[in-house]
């Protein structure tokens, strides 16, 4: 049983990848609960969350430049907002994630990094953490 903590992420671009490893990393360290999962989620319709490579940034600029020319800003869209692009994207990626969480550490890979994705950026955001026991 746990409470929802809710972090303020704040993006710089119009498509821009953060790592939230860090904030993640410390309200599970701060949680009671050492042993569970950690369950993330976006309440956005333009923004995503996803695992990667957290060793390389340009596996994220890479992932980014690929979405911009499969999906383009510009492309023929039937949403007046002009951001349809982004609503795709966020589909695509998807808004939530669950990780294990193991004697009070996030369960990840060597390489591996929690990342914000942001497609309809800049922005003030929020990112919903959930930790539950086991």
């Amino acid at each position: 049983m746990s409470d929802l903590i809710y972090l303020d992420v704040k993006t710089k671009r119009r498509n821009h990848f953060i790592d939230v490893t860090s904030k993640i990393q410390k309200v599970v360290a701060e949680s009671e609960i050492k042993d569970g999962t950690v369950e993330l989620f976006v309440p956005h319709t333009t923004a995503a969350i996803t695992i990667n490579e957290n060793a390389d940034p340009s596996v994220r600029s890479d992932i980014i430049s690929y979405l911009e020319k499969l999906i383009p800003q510009d492309g023929r869209f039937d949403h007046a907002e002009g951001n349809s692009d982004a609503h795709i994207k966020s589909s695509l990626i998807g808004t939530r994630l669950s990780l294990f969480i193991s004697g009070g550490h996030l369960v990840l890979g060597t390489w591996q990094g929690v990342y914000f994705c942001e497609f309809d950026g800049p922005r003030s955001r929020k990112l919903i953490v959930k930790i539950k026991s086991d």
